[in-house]
């Protein structure tokens, strides 16, 4: 199996190995929920119930979940790896995975919104695919549950990949690498679009990162944080509260809440992003009152349609973030010292604005009282969860099949 990184922390890739994020492609499509899709509804949790349980500690990355449907092998991870970068599993041939999700820029996008399909914009932010194959739930409304189902749900979006499952299908089929990789790691005669979002589920296995600043000095290195991280620690565990929401190995405990992360202007000054977010709303699943007239992401009211759910968003892992900016949803603060500035105003942006439903912003977001040397050491530790930058050069990728040979070419001109 060949390393495809050539810097930053090497990614596992092996089948002995089985491991090591994401969210993915992190076009937020969102789809349909099954039985167990539907399990992210029972984290609308109270106040008081979000108090009766502590947070879990910080912890370093373990191995990453494996399914037993989708075991790994090195065939199956270079696939992946194939399919991931190839745009020919879009709709025009040229929106790939790798197109919002760029190695170059801390795998997602760099803009607060994410890369449309062609002609379009999208309408969230993009997240990063480090470490997304630790959560339990995808995309920004937790309408995924597996990594297998978030590819396909970001490679067939109408504003992002908006492919049709039988063309991809098809263009696989008429190139012969993809016919002798599908068969040897499948069995396919013809290459599955199923199979297809298995293999990028692997190779998106093998993207994480576990030597970072934090997880060293949680293994025991008692040097590997700097004095302002080490006091960045205590206040995100003490005074800032942020292990609440940001707990565990991945610093993320997968709820939802309304923090408060006020609307992308983008929406009203920007005519293309304003046509977009309304189709959003419209095909999501809304009356006409609230289609003319909502001005802020409803978030996971999309899936269970419950209005206590306005807003709210699943939260995200922190871990990578030194290179992922812009953040939040909806890509409105642009550095981690606006996040941080963001909370320690209690949820409300620098311009004065906050949610757009606030009868649903978390009682957990209160101004922080932090001063500006602990705001710069929150930040410093924030840095913490994150090790060297992970890059890779884009592979070359399998040619179809030629429709005629030289020969035929020269016969028919004749």
């Amino acid at each position: 199996m060949k390393r495809f990184i050539r810097s930053g922390t090497p990614l596992l890739a092996s089948a002995a190995l089985g491991s090591s994020l994401l969210v993915a492609c992190t076009a937020n499509t969102q789809q349909s929920m099954s039985t167990a899709d539907k399990a992210p509804m029972a984290a609308v949790t109270s106040m008081a119930a979000t108090k009766a349980v502590a947070p879990a500690p910080l912890a370093p990355l373990g191995a990453v979940p494996i399914p037993a449907d989708n075991k790994q092998t090195d065939a199956k991870i270079e696939l992946g790896m194939l399919l991931f970068f190839d745009g020919r599993l879009g709709g025009d041939g040229s929106t790939s995975c790798a197109s919002c999700h760029l190695p170059s820029e801390g795998w997602d996008f760099p803009t607060d919104i994410s890369k449309g399909y062609p002609g379009t914009v999208h309408w969230r932010n993009s997240q990063t695919i480090i470490n997304s194959a630790y959560y339990n739930k995808l995309f920004w409304a937790g309408s995924a549950n597996s990594l297998e189902k978030q590819a396909k749900g970001a490679a067939t979006g109408a504003v992002a990949g908006n492919g049709e499952s039988d063309i991809m299908e098809s263009r696989l089929a008429l190139i012969p690498e993809y016919q002798q990789r599908f068969q040897t790691v499948f069995g396919d005669r013809w290459p599955k679009i199923g199979n297809a979002w298995k293999a990028i589920a692997a190779y998106e296995r093998t993207l994480v990162q576990t030597d970072t600043p934090l997880d060293n000095y949680l293994k025991g290195d008692q040097s590997a944080l700097t004095a302002a991280q080490l006091r960045g620690k205590e206040l995100f565990e003490n005074k800032a509260n942020c292990l609440q929401c940001h707990e565990g190995s991945l610093a993320s405990n997968e709820k939802f809440y309304n923090v408060g992360v006020p609307t992308n202007l983008g929406w009203e000054s920007d005519s293309l992003k304003q046509i977009t977010f309304r189709y959003e709303v419209f095909a999501k699943g809304s009356n006409e009152k609230m289609y003319r007239s909502t001005k802020a992401d409803p978030g996971l009211y999309f899936r269970g349609k419950l209005t206590p759910q306005k807003g709210m968003f699943r939260v995200p892992s922190l871990r990578y973030t030194k290179y992922t900016a812009p953040y939040m949803h909806n890509g409105t603060l642009a550095t981690l010292q606006d996040v941080v500035e963001f909370y320690n105003r209690g949820g409300v942006a620098s311009d004065g604005r906050s949610t757009g439903f606030a009868e649903t912003k978390s009682e957990l977001i209160k101004p922080l009282g932090l001063s500006s040397t602990e705001v710069s050491d929150l930040v410093s530790f924030v840095e913490s969860f994150s090790g060297d930058k992970i890059l890779m050069d884009w592979p070359k990728l399998p040619p179809y099949a030629a429709l005629f040979t030289k020969e035929q070419l020269m016969e028919a001109k004749k």
